[in-house]
Order: C-alpha cells, then sequence, then structure tokens
C-alpha cells in the first residue's frame, strides 16, 4: 500500500500538533492565534510536500515553519511589540527547519496544557479545548464523542480561547499554591475525557474506545512531565488499569458486562503491569488511592478472590480525602460483599436525600441489587426501573429492564 504525501502529512500533524502549537503559544502568548499559525504550517505542507518530498525531519519542519509564521506576525503587528521585547533575542536567532530541543518543546507542552486547563473556563469548555490542542481531535470527533452538534462543540472552542485572552492568561506553568490549583484542574480534565469513554453517559454505546486512549495518552505525556508529581502518576495509574478492562466490559453486541461475570482472560495484562509500575510512584491522594482500588481488582484471578475488605477500607480513606455520595455509594458496594448487603443496604439509605443522587441513576440501580440479593423482589424490581428510567444510556437501559423483569419473574 503507498501512502500518499497529504496521508503523511495529516498523520505526522496529528502527532506533532500539541507540541507545535505549544511552542507558538510561547512566542505569540495566544493559543487560538497558535493554533491557527499552527493550520497554516499544515496547509505549507500540503502545498509543498507533493512536489518537494516529505523531509526527513516532518515534525521540526511544521514547527520552524510555524515559528516563523508566528515571527513575522508579532514583527507585523504594533500591538505585539512589548511581547516582542519580553521575546527577545530568541526571536532573532529561530533556526531554518532544524529539530527543536526536546525540553524546550516539552517545557512548552506543560504550559499548553496547564493553559488548556485553566480554571477560569467552564469544565466543557475545558474538556473540548484539551481535545482539540493537545488531543489533536477535530470539532467534528469532539461532537461525536460528547454527542453534541459540532456548532456546539466549535462554540465551546471559541469561547474558551476568548476567555483565556479576556482574563489575559499567562502562558506558563504556575507554581506555587496556584500550581496545585491548576495541576488540580489538569488532572480533573484528563479524568473526565477518561471517564466518558470508559462509561458514556448517553447514546447507544456502553464504552468509546477512543476517548479513553486520549485521556490516557495525555496521563501518560503528563507523567512524562511532571515525574515529581505523586498525583500525576496516581492518575495514570488509575487509567492504565481502568483501560485494561475496556475489552471485557462489553459483549459481542455491545451489552455491558458486570464486573462479576467479565472475562478476565480478557483483561489486557500489559496495561495492568503499567498501572502498577504508576502506582509505585503513586502518593495518598484521591486519584492514587482509585488507583489502589483499581489495582485490587486487577490482580484478582476471579472475582471470587477479590479483596473487598481492603477495598472497603480504600473507599473509606477515599470518602476521607473526597467527601462524596458517590464515592459512598461506591463504598457500599464493596461494604455488600465484604460484609453482606444488608449492611451496605442501611449506607445507601442514608444517600437517598443527597441532592446529588435526585437522578442518579446508579443509586436505584445499587439500591436494586441488594434488596434482590436480601430477597425483597418487587421492591428490587421498582428500583430498576426508577434506575433506567433515569439513564440515557440505551445499552444500561437495556440491562437494567432486563433486571427488573428478572426479578418480577423470580417474584412469582
Amino acid at each position: 500500500m503507498v501512502v500518499t504525501a497529504s496521508e503523511t502529512i495529516e498523520t505526522v500533524f496529528r502527532i506533532e500538533s500539541a507540541r507545535i502549537i505549544a511552542g507558538v503559544a510561547r512566542i505569540v502568548r495566544d493559543v487560538g492565534i497558535a493554533e491557527e499559525l499552527a493550520q497554516d504550517a499544515l496547509v505549507a505542507a500540503l502545498e509543498q510536500w507533493p512536489e518537494s518530498g516529505v523531509p526527513d525531519k516532518p515534525g521540526a519542519w511544521l514547527m520552524a515553519t510555524a515559528k516563523h509564521r508566528a515571527i513575522d506576525l508579532v514583527r507585523r503587528k504594533e500591538t505585539y511589540a512589548r511581547k516582542l521585547a519580553e521575546v527577545g533575542r530568541t526571536l532573532e536567532d529561530v533556526p531554518p527547519p532544524e529539530p527543536v530541543e526536546a525540553d524546550d518543546i516539552d517545557d512548552d507542552l506543560l504550559r499548553l496544557i496547564f493553559t488548556a486547563c485553566h480554571p477560569v473556563l467552564s469544565t466543557e469548555g475545558r474538556i473540548a479545548l484539551t481535545l482539540r490542542l493537545l488531543g489533536g481531535l477535530t470539532t467534528e470527533e469532539i461532537a461525536r464523542a460528547f454527542l453534541t452538534s459540532e456548532p456546539t462543540a466549535a462554540q465551546r472552542i471559541v469561547r474558551a480561547k476568548r476567555a483565556l485572552a479576556k482574563a489575559g492568561v499567562p502562558f506558563e506553568v504556575p507554581y506555587g499554591e496556584d500550581r496545585a490549583t491548576r495541576l488540580s484542574s489538569v488532572l480533573e480534565v484528563i479524568y473526565l475525557i477518561f471517564n466518558e469513554g470508559y462509561s458514556a453517559t448517553a447514546g447507544d454505546d456502553l464504552v468509546r474506545p477512543a476517548l479513553c486512549e486520549d485521556a490516557l495518552r495525555l496521563a501518560r505525556v503528563l507523567a512524562g512531565l511532571m515525574p515529581k508529581e505523586p498525583e500525576v502518576h496516581g492518575l495514570a495509574a488509575l487509567l492504565e488499569i481502568q483501560a485494561s478492562r475496556i475489552a471485557a466490559r462489553t459483549g459481542p453486541d455491545g451489552e455491558p458486562v458486570l464486573l462479576a461475570d467479565q472475562n478476565r482472560a480478557k483483561w489486557n495484562r500489559l496495561l495492568i503491569r503499567r498501572g502498577i509500575e504508576a502506582l509505585r510512584h503513586a502518593g495518598t491522594g484521591p486519584y492514587s488511592v482509585q488507583a489502589a482500588i483499581a489495582a485490587c481488582h486487577a490482580q484478582a484471578v476471579r472475582y471470587e478472590d477479590t479483596d473487598w475488605k481492603t477495598i472497603a477500607a480504600l473507599y473509606g480513606r477515599l470518602v476521607a480525602l473526597t467527601p462524596s455520595p458517590v464515592i459512598e455509594l461506591n463504598r457500599a458496594v464493596a461494604v455488600s460483599m465484604a460484609e453482606g448487603p444488608a449492611a451496605a443496604l442501611e449506607i445507601v439509605d442514608t444517600l437517598s436525600d443527597a441532592p446529588a443522587m435526585r437522578n442518579y441513576h446508579l443509586l436505584p440501580s445499587v439500591r436494586g441489587d441488594l434488596l434482590e440479593r436480601l430477597g425483597r423482589l418487587d421492591e428490587a424490581r421498582t428500583e430498576y426501573e426508577r434506575a433506567a428510567a433515569l439513564t440515557r444510556n440505551e445499552r444500561e437501559k437495556k440491562l437494567l429492564l432486563a433486571r427488573a423483569a428478572r426479578s418480577n419473574s423470580n417474584s412469582g
């Protein structure tokens, strides 16, 4: 199979776009303009490479081309005079299309991550901008991933860029207390992207592996850029281990397969090993504790071998770190396996009045499971039906209605 120049260009740009945007943003101090200049470099490649041939180092060619265009822009506009003075002689000495030092690229990439995930943006804006700038996704791909329209996804990206410019967010890696706050936002964005892929909130598919892969790649990049941050390794460990189960989470027709019924031979042992290794560098924060829970599951050869007491204890630690009714619900599931459904039901019944749980379908789903195990089948059926009415994911809805029907037939 012959690969055309345009196909090569698109592949290289997909891989290198985040680094190119990051390198250019250091010059122009605006991620929106940086993205446009990166696209200009792509257009230049599409015009020149089919005739001149693909350069030996295509990524470096694109980087240098985009940076030269950035310098020309800075020089042309008087409004950029101050920024030109700040950058100083480095602008005068930009080399011809040759490789840029890796350390410089990494520093720029880290700045781009912290900029795209800035707390001044809405959660939706941070996610969309991160997928666009760092994940290399098109607007159409982002819209499809989050089951929204392309204009809506485009608006989120545009608004995010404008918000960053309006707020004057500096293109830098923060330090001190601000760094901790911003890092928390970065980790949250990557975590949310992965979760949407791992368990889709709506639509016909339970899992969207491509989103999981994007989030996992971002977590790996961040761990490489910030090797001394334990919670970064904690998130990477969590995502590696969770991703190891994706192939076993759905059946041949895309139907959900519960953890107890999964074929563990389908779990990706390489990802599990990577996760366990990352966990060795993790700390005691929320993502690290979640990674430890995931590791307990991953190390059990059979479902029956799961160390539920340890998992319940870890969930207790997680609740202490980040109090949340959702985490408490997860703890109840672990308690049900370690101590029995009656003990867990007591926990679940304390959560029903929490505002965050009123429309959360997993609360009646878990309660239905506990009631079914206690032999209270009519009540279980009611809970399953309520959960089915709340979920927006069609695969989950079918599973819940099937469980409701089973409870009904068993009660008869």
